[in-house]
Order: structure tokens, then C-alpha cells, then sequence
């Protein structure tokens, strides 16, 4: 079976030849059956156009290493809407901002479930959290919690202290290295750990050590890999045979001792923390439950699953925005100069960039959505499922649906977008489109119910490291290095799409004029 053979390739763990042959054998005894099954369930369904389909993988060897670039070239020939069957899953891709549009507008409930995946249920606690938990009464208190008690406005002004003592530390950090003419800054690695810290200070209320940083990292690598039992739910032995589901639960394991570790530090009082605007993620929800003010019952599990979205959700995303942003930056020198030109005038001879200043860098926050429209870094919106039938655009959508959004394609669209392959910030300068989720042809956060609750979050945080850099230091390339225009912009697909080649620059030290 060359066709298994080439699946079994690409996947990220080995199978032993005995397991090959199993799963071989397994393939071909129910060939027949899914595909009778399949045959009898969408006959008399007005299904969406789609590209041919293999035996049994369905269309799963169409994804490629890079699946938003795959389901855009194939959404170019099949339509905006269109069905894909990945093994027994059939999924719905979305690339079109009207038909989002629809959605939210009209169909948001339906749209509103998620599937549930071998990595969330074990790394979230059995769907306990809020990312992955199925539509309904608890799941809105929870998120109503999340919005309004940790991820609010306030919340996220009352976190400025952690921020700034969080950026001071990278900034110095760069100051030791970048004295050399040799030196080098690895930039990637750097914007990896402050993101991890900013979050692990906020959520944990303590920094994120080494030991944990290398778990952290595990889980990004773990989530979004292949796993057999999410496609076929009849193979899902297999992801024990591989390993897959063992290094799993052993990664959960240590990150849940953590997290039981910091649970009873916050309960004993050893981690004390008053000040009730600026309470960690772990303290606010304690409280909120000694006092009587959730709607939901939080037991461990909830609590554990709600701070792993926070660090999943919030680290990596924006550590892989701000390493696209200086990418782009790199590549268009004048953008480069202006957003610097205009941090260090808002700065002025303070000589220090608050987050007052922030606020007023207009320039700098059109920089951060021409990044996020090119570089959106979670390009398939988390996946969806359909809670029931629904009839979209004139097409039968069946329940359990899969259902991917290609926000990559939909904010490239040149319906929509004037040279969109470019990066031209100042397009932001003149456009009222917004990112939280309301105008569709711009959606890195998603859009209705199942938007992200942490888009201040998120953003305060890249405003802020990126404000700091551009004051503090000039970048460039090393000389020996590619030229502007071939930066390697190459993409490596995880949880986030992030870039394949780290950046690794030269930074000097910019002295101010008294």
C-alpha cells in the first residue's frame, strides 16, 4: 500500500513494521464499510464542490506541510465554500468574508461547538477550559468570567508593572550582547522567552523557569500534531503504538504538578497578592470563588484547564507575531524608519517608553495589523464543528461538520485588500477596518462567539515589545547575510505558523541626543 506508505511518512512519530502491517490490515478490512456509510449519509445532501477524493484518507493528502496555502490554491479552483472529507471527518473551508459574515450574522450558534481533539482533551483537561469546551450554559460563564474578571480593559492596564519589568529585562539582555561587531541577537529565541514570561507572571504569578519554558514548548510542538484517533476514531490505538498519546499525558503530567504547586501556594497565602486589580489569573480566580462570584462551579480541573488556554493562547502568538514584524520591518526599510522615527518622537527625552506613549504611536499599531493581516498567526481559525443542519449559500452543511476558516486567504483577498500580497501599513492609516472580530475581511482573532476573549491582552503586550525595541536599537541583517529583499520568510506550520529560519540580527545601541 504505497498510499499508506506515503501517509505513515509524514507523520511526526515512527510506526514499527509490525505496526505498519496492523495498520495495513486495519485499512483494508473497512474500506468497504466507510465507504458504504459514507455513500448512504450524503446522497440526497446538496453538498459544497469538492476536489476529488482518495479511498479511506479521503482528502487528507491534500493539506501539504502548510495547510492555509493548500486550502487557498484548492479553494481557487473549488469555491469559497468547500467540503473536504479528512478520513471519516467531513470538514467545511471557508474562505470568503461574506460568507463569515453569514455565519455570525445568522448562524452562529450552529457554528458554535468545536471538535475534540486527542491534544486538547488531554492537555485541557477533558474540555474544561473555555477554547475547546462545547457551546452552551457553562461554557458562557466561563468565558463571561474570562472577558470580564481576567482578560478585561483594567485587567490588562493593572498588568503594566509585569510588562515593563518583564521588557526591561529583555532589553538589557540585548545591551550584553550587542556590543561586539560580531555580535549576534537571537531575536527569535529572545521574543520567545518574554512572551512566555509576560504570560507565565500574569496567569501563574511567577516567571516562567527554564524547566517550564522547555515544557511550554513541548505542548506547542504536541498540540497540533497528526493524530490517528482524530480522524479515524477506530485507529485511535494507534496513537499509543506511536507514542504520540503516552508523550502526551507525560508532558500533561508535568505541567500539571506545576500547576498544583502554584494552586497551593495561592491557597496557603505563601504568594501573597493584594492588590485586587493586579491579582494573577490563579489569585482572581480563587477569589472569585471564595466570594461566591462565578457562575460556574470551579473545581480543579476548570481551573487548571482555563490557566492552560491562557498560556497556550497568549505566549506563542505573540512571540511569532513580533518575530514576523521585524521580518517584514527588515525587509521595508522605510517602514523600519518610520515607526522608529515616530516611537522615539512620542518618547521624546523621557528616555523611557510607558504605556501612555504606546497609546500614541499610531504608526506603530498599523504596523501590528499589516503584520497580523499578512502573517495572521493562527492562519485556520481554531476549528469549529456544527452543532446541527444548516443550510449556507444553497448547500447542505450536515451536523459534526468540521469546519475550518482560511483567515490566511480571506485577509489576502483582493475583493477586499489593494496589493494584498504586500505589506503597506499605512493602508491602516486611512482604513476604519478593526481586528476584534467585526469586520470579516480582517479577522486574526476570529469573529463571533467563539472570538478570542484575549485580544487586549495580546495586543498591549506586542505594542509594548515592539515599542521598546524600536526605541532601544537599530537593527539590520548581518553583512554576510542574504540582502533585504531575500529574507527568508519561509513558514514552518505548529501551533502557530511561524518563521522557519530564527532571526538572528545585529542590534546597536541607539544613543540619544540631550
Amino acid at each position: 500500500m504505497a498510499l499508506l506508505q506515503s501517509v505513515v511518512e509524514h507523520l511526526p512519530y515512527e510506526l514499527t513494521t509490525s505496526s505498519t502491517h496492523y495498520l495495513t490490515l486495519f485499512f483494508c478490512l473497512v474500506t468497504v464499510l466507510v465507504l458504504m456509510l459514507k455513500l448512504t449519509r450524503t446522497n440526497n445532501l446538496n453538498l459544497p464542490p469538492s476536489p476529488p477524493k482518495l479511498p479511506i484518507i479521503g482528502n487528507l493528502h491534500q493539506l501539504g506541510r502548510l495547510p492555509h496555502r493548500s486550502l487557498h490554491a484548492l479553494s481557487l479552483k473549488y469555491g469559497p465554500l468547500m467540503m473536504l472529507q479528512l478520513g471519516q471527518v467531513p470538514t467545511l473551508v471557508i474562505s470568503s468574508a461574506d460568507v463569515v459574515r453569514e455565519i455570525a450574522k445568522t448562524h452562529d450558534v450552529v457554528f458554535s461547538n468545536r471538535p475534540q481533539p486527542t491534544a486538547a482533551r488531554i492537555f485541557l483537561y477533558g474540555f474544561n477550559d473555555v477554547g475547546f469546551m462545547q457551546y452552551g450554559e457553562e461554557w458562557r460563564q466561563k468565558k463571561k468570567t474570562c472577558v470580564v474578571e481576567i482578560l478585561s480593559a483594567k485587567k490588562v492596564r493593572s498588568f503594566s508593572s509585569v510588562r515593563e519589568e518583564v521588557v526591561a529585562e529583555l532589553v538589557e539582555a540585548i545591551r550584553e550582547v550587542c556590543g561586539g561587531e560580531k555580535a549576534r541577537v537571537n531575536l527569535s529565541e529572545m521574543l520567545i522567552a518574554t512572551s512566555n514570561n509576560i504570560v507565565s507572571r500574569c496567569v501563574l504569578g511567577r516567571k516562567c523557569d527554564g524547566g517550564f519554558g522547555v515544557v511550554g514548548r513541548k505542548i506547542m510542538r504536541l498540540f497540533p500534531a497528526f493524530s490517528f484517533g482524530d480522524f479515524f476514531p477506530w485507529l485511535g490505538w494507534v496513537d499509543s503504538m506511536t507514542g504520540l498519546v503516552p508523550e502526551m499525558k507525560a508532558t500533561s503530567r508535568a505541567v500539571d504538578a506545576v500547576f498544583e504547586e502554584v494552586i497551593e501556594e495561592h491557597e496557603s497565602g505563601k504568594m501573597r497578592n493584594d492588590e485586587s486589580d493586579a491579582m494573577d489569573f490563579v489569585a482572581t480566580l480563587l477569589h472569585l470563588q471564595q466570594s461566591g462570584g462565578l457562575g460556574f462551579h470551579l473545581n480543579r480541573d476548570n481551573l487548571k484547564g482555563i490557566l492552560m488556554d491562557m498560556i497556550v493562547g497568549g505566549s506563542d502568538t505573540t512571540s511569532t507575531t513580533l518575530e514576523w514584524i521585524f521580518a517584514e520591518l527588515l525587509k521595508n526599510p522605510n517602514a523600519m524608519k518610520k515607526a522608529q522615527e515616530e516611537v522615539r518622537r512620542v518618547v521624546g527625552i523621557n528616555s523611557r517608553v510607558d504605556e501612555n506613549c504606546v497609546n500614541q504611536m499610531n504608526y506603530l499599531k498599523c504596523v501590528v495589523k499589516e503584520t497580523m493581516r499578512l502573517h495572521t498567526p493562527v492562519p485556520l481559525l481554531v476549528a469549529r464543528e456544527t452543532a446541527s443542519s444548516v443550510q449556507l449559500r444553497g448547500y447542505d452543511i450536515p451536523p459534526k461538520t468540521m469546519v475550518f476558516i482560511n483567515a490566511w486567504a480571506i485577509q489576502r483577498d483582493p475583493k477586499f485588500w489593494d496589493n494584498p500580497e504586500e505589506f503597506i501599513p499605512e493602508r491602516f492609516e486611512i482604513s476604519q477596518v478593526d481586528l476584534r472580530g467585526q469586520d470579516f475581511q480582517f479577522i486574526p482573532f476570529g469573529s463571533g462567539r467563539r472570538v478570542c476573549p484575549g485580544i487586549s491582552f495580546g495586543l498591549a503586550s506586542t505594542e509594548y515589545v515592539l515599542a521598546n525595541l524600536l526605541y532601544w536599537f537599530n537593527w539590520k541583517m548581518p553583512k554576510n547575510d542574504v540582502s533585504r529583499q531575500n529574507i527568508d520568510m519561509s513558514e514552518t506550520n505548529g501551533l502557530t505558523v511561524s518563521k522557519k529560519v530564527p532571526l538572528n540580527l545585529k542590534a546597536k545601541l541607539y544613543k540619544m541626543i540631550m
